[in-house]
C-alpha cells in the first residue's frame, strides 16, 4: 500500500476514533479507502493486513493522544457527511427499474438462529424492499431428523423482533406433493434414476467419479422402483439425479435428491416418508415461488451449478444467486450441532447463552436490534473472509445505549470503610451526565462501600475522591475526609472511584458475566425501580440488563463495558 494512501488510512482511523470514543472500527475505514481506491481490491489481503496494523496502532493512543495527532495532521476531519440512506448495496445486482423482484430467506427450524441469519434475512429483506418487492421466509423443513417444533416458533420471533415483516411465511413440508411430481418429471424425462446401491458404494463411486449400473436403468424400471421406494426400509434405495460424474464439483456427481427417512415430522406427523434433500428442496421452492433473487452465504456456492441444473430440467426460471463471505465471529462457537451438543450435556446455559451470538443471547444480554441490524449491513456485500470482533459489534450498540441509558451505582465485591470527619450530606446524582433524565438522593454520613478493586489499590497520603461526594486521603489505616471541592481534587488527586452509602435499602446485585462467572455486590436503592429486561449502565462496569427482579436482589446480563 502506497505511503500517500497509509496517510490517508491513518487519518481517517484517527477520526472514527475520535467520533466514536476512542476505538476505530477496521471495516468503516476498509469500506472508506476501498471506496476511493478500488485498485486496492487487486491486492485485498496485503492491504486488509496493512490497514489491520494501522487500527491497532491508533487504537493504543488515548483518546487524547488521537485528538492532538488528528489536529497536527495535514488535513483536518471530514465534515460532509456520506449519506447512506441514499446508497444502493445492491447496484452490483444490476436490476432495473420495475424489475420484479422476489427474495426468500430458508431457515432450518433445527436451531436458534444467530448473527449469521440476521445478516442474510435483512440482506434479502431489504432487498425486497428496495425494489418494492415480494419477501418471503421459507422453512426448509425437509429432514424429520433435525426438523423440531419448537423452533418454527423461535425464528419467527426473533425475526420479528429484528423488524422482519415477511410478505408470506412458507413451510416446504407443505409441498410434499408437489416434490414428488416433479421427481416424477425428471424420472420420465431420464433426468434421475432410483439407485440401490449401499451408502458405502455410492460414496465410493462419487469420489472416484465413476458411474453405478443404476444409471441405466429404463424409464420403466425407474418408475417401478419409485413406487416401490414408497414402502421400502430406510437406506435400500434413493432417487439420484443425472449429473455429471467427472464434474470437478463433487455436489454435480449424480447427488441424491429424495430418501427415505422414518421419522415422525412436528408438522406432517407419519405423513411421508419420502424426503426431498436441501438441493431438490431449494431449487424446487424457489421455482414454486417465484424467487428472482437469493443473497446467501458463500458456503452455498458450490451447490448453486446443482440448483440451477434441477431447475433448468424442471424449467423453472433461474433464481440469481449471490453469495457472501460467512460471519466468522472471533472465539464464537456457530455450529448449531455443537451447540446443540454442549446445550445438552450441560456446558452451556442453553441457546442463549452469553458467550454465543445467538439472536437470543444477544437480545438477552442487552444488545439492540438496531445495533445488530446496522453491524450486519455494515459488514457490506463481498466474499473477502474477515475475522469480526465482539469489538466490531460493541460499538455499534454502545452508541445506541450511550445516549439514552441511565447511569447507576454497582459495587462489586463491596469493603466498608468509614471516612473520619466526613459530614453528613444530601448528595444528588444525576442519572445522567448530559441528558435530562432525573437525578437520585443519597443520605451520607462516615461510612461508604467501595469496591475491593479499589480498597486494594489506596495509598498513603494519596488524594481520591467519592464520586460527585468529598475527597479524602489516607493515613496508615485510616481515611479522612479532605473536603468536598472538587477544584482541590483536579489541582492534585488521584483518582474517582464509584460508592455507595453504607444503609439497609441497598440491594444485592448479581452480573452474569460472557465468561459465565459472576460478579456480586451491591446496588443503589433506585435500581429497585428498574423494569425486567431494561438496559442500564453501572458505572465503571458497563452496560448491563436485568433479567430477573426480586424484592431486594437484580441479576444483570452483562452486555459489555
Amino acid at each position: 500500500m502506497e505511503e500517500s494512501i497509509k496517510e490517508k488510512a491513518k487519518i481517517y482511523a484517527l477520526q472514527n476514533a475520535v467520533k466514536y470514543g476512542g476505538k476505530a472500527n477496521n471495516n468503516a475505514v476498509f469500506g472508506k479507502i476501498l471506496g476511493e481506491h478500488p485498485e486496492l481490491k487487486e491486492s485485498i489481503k496485503e492491504f486488509g493486513k496493512a490497514l489491520s496494523k494501522i487500527i491497532k496502532e491508533v487504537n493504543s493512543l488515548s483518546l487524547e493522544t488521537q485528538k492532538k495527532h488528528l489536529e497536527n495532521s495535514e488535513e483536518q476531519p471530514i465534515t460532509k457527511k456520506e449519506d447512506k440512506s441514499s446508497r444502493n448495496i445492491f447496484e452490483f445486482m444490476d436490476i432495473r427499474e420495475g424489475q420484479k423482484v422476489i427474495t426468500a430467506f430458508p431457515p432450518e427450524p433445527s436451531k436458534y438462529p444467530h448473527i449469521g441469519h440476521a445478516k442474510a434475512v435483512k440482506l434479502n429483506y431489504e432487498l425486497a424492499k428496495k425494489y418494492n418487492g415480494r419477501f418471503i421466509i421459507r422453512f426448509e423443513d425437509t429432514n424429520p431428523k433435525l426438523a423440531k417444533g419448537e423452533f418454527y416458533k423461535i425464528h419467527l420471533e426473533n425475526y420479528e423482533w429484528l423488524g422482519i415483516k415477511p410478505d408470506s411465511v412458507d413451510y416446504a413440508s407443505d409441498y410434499m406433493e408437489k416434490f414428488y411430481e416433479s421427481a416424477e418429471k425428471l424420472l420420465k424425462d431420464n433426468h434421475a434414476y432410483v439407485c440401490v446401491c449401499s451408502q458405502k458404494s455410492i460414496s465410493d463411486n462419487r469420489y472416484k467419479g465413476l458411474e453405478c449400473g443404476c444409471r441405466y436403468h429404463t424409464t420403466e424400471k425407474n418408475i417401478e422402483l419409485w413406487n416401490e421406494m414408497k414402502s421400502a426400509k430406510e437406506g435400500d434405495s434413493v432417487l439420484r439425479l443425472k449429473g455429471h460424474m467427472k464434474s470437478a464439483n463433487t455436489t454435480m456427481r449424480d447427488p441424491t435428491i429424495i430418501r427415505i427417512i422414518d421419522e415422525q415430522h412436528p408438522r406432517t406427523k407419519k405423513k411421508y416418508r419420502l424426503w426431498p434433500n436441501y438441493d431438490f428442496e431449494n431449487a424446487v421452492m424457489d421455482g414454486i415461488e417465484g424467487v428472482t433473487h437469493r443473497l446467501r452465504s458463500k458456503e452455498f456456492e458450490l451447490r448453486s451449478e446443482l440448483q440451477s441444473l434441477i431447475q433448468t430440467m424442471l424449467g423453472f426460471p433461474q433464481t440469481k444467486l449471490y453469495h457472501f463471505a460467512r460471519f466468522n465471529m472471533e472465539g464464537v462457537e456457530s455450529s448449531g450441532r455443537i451447540i446443540r451438543e454442549l446445550v445438552e450435556k450441560k456446558k452451556l446455559i442453553g441457546w442463549d447463552d452469553p458467550s454465543l451470538t445467538t439472536i437470543a443471547a444477544l437480545r438477552r444480554r442487552g444488545f439492540l436490534a438496531e445495533a445488530i441490524k446496522n453491524f450486519v449491513m455494515s459488514t457490506g456485500i463481498t466474499k473477502s473472509e474477515s475475522q469480526l470482533k465482539w469489538d466490531d459489534l460493541i460499538v455499534h450498540n454502545r452508541r445506541l445505549l450511550d445516549p439514552q441509558c441511565r447511569r447507576y451505582f454497582f459495587v462489586d465485591n463491596p469493603v466498608e470503610i468509614e471516612i473520619e470527619g466526613s459530614p453528613n450530606q444530601e448528595v444528588n446524582l444525576k442519572f445522567h451526565p448530559s441528558l435530562d433524565k432525573g437525578t437520585r438522593k443519597f443520605q451520607t454520613n462516615s461510612k461508604f462501600y467501595v469496591a475491593m478493586e479499589d480498597f486494594k489499590l489506596f495509598k498513603e497520603g494519596k488524594l481520591y475522591r467519592l464520586m460527585d461526594c468529598l475527597n479524602f486521603t489516607k493515613k496508615k489505616k485510616k481515611f479522612i475526609f479532605d473536603s468536598t471541592d472538587y477544584e482541590k481534587y483536579k489541582s492534585g488527586g488521584t483518582s474517582i472511584i464509584h460508592w455507595l452509602p453504607a444503609q439497609k435499602e441497598l440491594l444485592k446485585i448479581e452480573i452474569l458475566m460472557p465468561d459465565k462467572s459472576v460478579k456480586s455486590g451491591l446496588g443503589e436503592h433506585a435500581l429497585s425501580k428498574l423494569k425486567e429486561g431494561e438496559v442500564v449502565q453501572l458505572v465503571r462496569t458497563g452496560f448491563a440488563r436485568a433479567d430477573s427482579m426480586e424484592k431486594n436482589k437484580i441479576k444483570f446480563w452483562f452486555s459489555h463495558q
